[in-house]
């Protein structure tokens, strides 16, 4: 294979990107970005249920050393990590952020420089780590970012309760969707993270991203340019319902990739939650690891 392009550099020299930067702002004068359609106009500082208008809040952005091998590659991913979320599960490790929404606002303008920052000092990718509800303005940054040069993949890092409408107008731009699958299980998405519908969305999420991408692709030096890559988090108890989730997972096709996370702690409120207030055991996760594999699917182990 010969170097890889992003997608999006495609529909630029198109004029097909500033098409979709125009339709995606649509969507917030009465908001539908997200599952949730609350219907504020975001365009003149109106808030709905993820607290943020038109300027969105960026926590921190640095080269991402411990995420994935084949995301993080030898040098880092460029990882961005956007404040608020349109979920609030009740054992999020990063609460500060996506609950209490610690960061800096920032103009699209300045989000594209970050981008052109993190590609300057050696990034794989860039990694946007909770983008679900701030998508338009996302799409705006990397417009004005690719007309000074972004060249690198973009990586989509969702909880997956997203907008089946936004993500289709993500098709050519997302290179690697990075989807969290949390579980599939409607009482308990709603009891630890407090949204609606989840396994419904959060399926036919996932579904439309491996349409876009397909399974993982690795270049020679192991790093991913395109594709699919799921992670699942193992509750404790089976809250997290895996075994249904790597059911649905390998019925979309043979060979998806999978991280099988087991570093589950009771982070925030889940002490309150007696059935969330432990750690999984070695053997719960080891088991999902082995049903994983029996499946047909790709384990991400590193």
């Amino acid at each position: 294979m010969g170097e890889f392009v992003p997608s999006y550099l495609k529909l630029y020299e198109e004029g097909k990107l500033k098409e979709r930067v125009e339709l995606l702002k649509e969507t917030l004068a009465s908001c539908e970005v997200c599952p949730h359609r609350c219907g504020v106009n975001r365009l003149k500082r109106e808030k709905g249920f993820c607290k943020t208008a038109y300027t969105v809040r960026v926590s921190s952005a640095f080269l991402h050393r411990g995420e994935e091998k084949p995301i993080r590659g030898a040098t880092g991913s460029g990882t961005i990590f956007f404040s608020y979320c349109n979920m609030a599960c009740v054992y999020c490790q990063n609460y500060e952020i996506s609950q209490l929404g610690e960061g800096e606002d920032l103009t699209p303008q300045e989000l594209a420089n970050i981008m052109l920052y993190l590609q300057k000092e050696g990034a794989v990718n860039i990694n946007l780590v909770t983008p679900s509800h701030v998508v338009p303005q996302i799409v705006e940054a990397i417009y004005l970012a690719t007309q000074r040069g972004l060249k690198i993949p973009i990586v989509y890092n969702t909880s997956s309760y997203d907008g089946l409408k936004t993500l289709k107008l993500l098709e050519g731009i997302v290179d690697i969707y990075l989807a969290d699958l949390k579980y599939l299980d409607e009482s308990i998405a709603r009891r630890y993270s407090r949204v609606k519908n989840y396994p419904r969305v959060a399926k036919e999420a996932i579904k439309e991203m491996y349409r876009q991408v397909g399974n993982l692709k690795l270049d020679h030096r192991g790093v991913a340019y395109r594709g699919l890559l799921v992670r699942h988090l193992v509750l404790p108890n089976d809250l997290s319902t895996s075994f249904e989730v790597m059911d649905f997972l390998s019925s979309l096709g043979k060979g998806l990739a999978v991280n099988v996370m087991g570093q589950y702690f009771p982070f925030y409120l889940a002490k309150k939650f007696e059935e969330l207030a432990i750690r999984p055991s070695l053997l719960e996760i080891e088991r999902v690891k082995a049903y994983a594999r029996q499946k047909g699917l790709w384990l991400i182990e590193d």
